[in-house]
C-alpha cells in the first residue's frame, strides 16, 4: 500500500498547488467571511471532488457521457466565474462598525450559500473533471483497495492544504484594513473574470477545432 499512498500524495500535491479560480475564492471567502466562511467553501469543494470521484468510478458510462458535454459544462462554469467576479468587483461591500473595523455577520443560510458556491464552482470546472477522469482511467488496472487508498490520500491532502489556506488568510485578515480587503476583493474579482473568459475562450476554440475535423 506504500505505492498507493505515494501515488495519492503526489496527486494531492499536484491538485493543491495548481493555480485556478478556487484558490482565489478560498482566500476571498476567508477574508470576507472569516475562517468559518472559508471552511464552508472548502467543504463544498471537497464534496464536489468526492462526487466526481464516485461518479467516475461507479458510473463510468455516465461520466463518459458527462465528458461529451464538456463545452456546455465549461461555458456554464465560465459564466458562473464571470458572474461571481463581476459581483465581487463592483457590488461586494465590506461591512464596518463605528470604529471602522470589519464586521462579519454570518447566519446558517450564509454558510449553506458559501458551501454551494464552492461545490458548483469546482463541479463545473472542466479541468477538475479532466483531472479526475485521467486519474480514474490510469487506476482502472489497480485493485479496488489500491484505488481507495489513492483517492482517500489525495482528497485528504487537498483538504489539508485548503485548510491551511483558510488559516493563513485568516491571519492575514487580522492585519488588513477594510479598505485593503476591498482592494483585494476587486483584484480577486478581476482574476475570476479573467479565468472565466480564458476558460470559455479555450473551450469554444477547442469546439471549433473539433467541428472542423473531417471523419
Amino acid at each position: 500500500m506504500m505505492s498507493a499512498l505515494l501515488n495519492g500524495l503526489a496527486l494531492g500535491l499536484l491538485l493543491s498547488i495548481s493555480v485556478g479560480p478556487v484558490i482565489f475564492s478560498i482566500i476571498k471567502q476567508s477574508l470576507n467571511n472569516g475562517h468559518k466562511g472559508g471552511l464552508a467553501f472548502i467543504a463544498g469543494v471537497s464534496a464536489s471532488d468526492i462526487t466526481i470521484v464516485v461518479i467516475s468510478n461507479l458510473f463510468t458510462t455516465m461520466f463518459d457521457n458527462l465528458i461529451e458535454y464538456k463545452v456546455p459544462i465549461g461555458v456554464g462554469g465560465s459564466a458562473l466565474l464571470i458572474a461571481l467576479g463581476v459581483y465581487i468587483t463592483f457590488f461586494k461591500k465590506i461591512k464596518v462598525n463605528a470604529a471602522g473595523l470589519q464586521v462579519i455577520e454570518m447566519e446558517t443560510h450564509h454558510y449553506v450559500k458559501i458551501f454551494l458556491s464552492g461545490y458548483f464552482m469546482n463541479l463545473l470546472n472542466p479541468s477538475v473533471i479532466g483531472f479526475w477522469l485521467l486519474t480514474s482511467t490510469s487506476l482502472l488496472v489497480q485493485t479496488q483497495n489500491y484505488r481507495l487508498v489513492v483517492y482517500i490520500t489525495c482528497l485528504i491532502v487537498v483538504a489539508g492544504f485548503d485548510f491551511l489556506k483558510v488559516m493563513l488568510a485568516g491571519k492575514i485578515r487580522n492585519k488588513l484594513t477594510p479598505h485593503n480587503i476591498h482592494i483585494i476583493n476587486r483584484i480577486s474579482g478581476m482574476i475570476l473574470i479573467g479565468f472565466g473568459l480564458a476558460l470559455v475562450w479555450g473551450i469554444l476554440a477547442l469546439g471549433d477545432r473539433i467541428s472542423n475535423i473531417d471523419f
